[in-house]
């Protein structure tokens, strides 16, 4: 097929891009590189830099490579940048998906798989989540998310597109040539990693008095490469079904402090640790049933392990401990 992967340059777009080509596709990147890096993009897929509010752009790169299915993972992801500018949110996650799907619908593409948040449930009535619990952002991250997911059941009601929509915490982990690289770096694993390259000064724990066993919050995390083939198999489930909704995670909770101890042991590196206020919008405790999607499709997470995940990410920083800043050429991964 021949696919669109819009933020194909960012973390999780790149490591997917990757793996539809493993699996035979012709991928096209399209990335503002305001979040993603040139050098993570797949030197077998085209690359076209546009941002996802040009219409145009979208349109014109759609009829030119004959795209027939979307991959979306063009979003802003720091649920706590959102709590202070919330119009950014809404106007690139929200609204820029808006005009992906007019572009879409416009070129005769209806076949859509959403990269989602299970920041869509706000504080969660169970642990773990199901699909059907209620839908209560408690960030604007989340129900600029959560707005997406409204606005694709209306298209897919009245337009007939076909979407699935994959709902998510902690990607984390690592290949042997993508990893993960922000400016700045706002997810804990990176961070507590480049501590202890000695890339940051320390790991600020925000919030120790939560309720959970250690008072710092639990998680659940999922290896990107296990990520992305669940986003290739909805794509296959969409030729016999129009609508799907999957959570993706491990089943498993780890604490803060558990992530810090671990990938202290991984790296051989004591890290260092500061206090620091909650912050507003960050649930207790966040893990994601995945039984829907293994029984409907078969998924099974290849990396399950907490372990593995860490492991894999500090071999990529260990390789790679100024992420993507070196990098100067145009792909990494045929």
């Amino acid at each position: 097929m021949n696919i669109l992967v819009t933020g194909g340059a960012g973390y999780i777009g790149s490591v997917t891009a990757t793996e539809l080509i493993a699996y035979g596709n012709s991928v096209v990147v399209y990335d503002s590189l305001i979040k993603g890096h040139v050098a993570a993009v797949p030197r077998a897929a085209e690359f076209v830099l546009g941002d996802i509010a040009d219409r145009a752009k979208l349109e014109g790169t759609l009829r030119k490579y004959s795209i027939e299915a979307v991959f979306h993972f063009a979003a802003l992801t720091e649920a706590g940048e959102s709590m202070k500018a919330p119009a950014l949110f809404f106007r690139n996650n929200t609204a820029g998906t808006l005009t992906l799907i007019e572009a879409m619908l416009a070129t005769g593409v209806r076949q859509l798989v959403f990269s989602s948040t299970a920041a869509v449930y706000g504080e969660p009535q169970r642990i773990p989540i199901l699909e059907t619990d209620p839908l209560r952002p408690t960030n604007v991250y989340g129900e600029s998310k959560l707005m997406v997911e409204q606005m694709l059941d209306w298209f897919h009601r009245i337009h007939g597109l076909r979407y699935a929509s994959l709902r998510y915490f902690n990607a984390a982990g690592a290949t042997d040539i993508l990893g993960e690289s922000h400016e700045p770096e706002s997810h804990l694993i990176p961070i507590v990693l480049r501590t202890a390259l000695g890339k940051c000064p320390k790991v600020s724990i925000y919030g120790s008095d939560y309720p959970t066993r250690d008072g710092t919050c639990v998680r659940d995390y999922i290896h990107v490469v296990d990520l992305a083939r669940a986003h290739i198999l909805a794509l296959t489930a969409l030729a016999q079904r129009s609508q799907l909704v999957y959570n993706l995670g491990n089943g498993l909770g780890f604490s803060v402090r558990e992530v810090i101890d671990l990938a202290s042991q991984i790296s051989g590196v004591k890290i260092p640790v500061v206090q620091a206020p909650r912050r507003d919008g960050d649930p207790a405790e966040l893990i994601a049933s995945s039984d829907k999607i293994r029984q409907e499709l078969g998924w099974v997470p290849e990396y399950p392990q907490l372990e593995s995940i860490i492991s894999s990410a500090w071999a990529w920083h260990q390789r790679h401990p100024d992420g993507y800043s070196a990098s100067k050429e145009s792909g990494v991964a045929a």
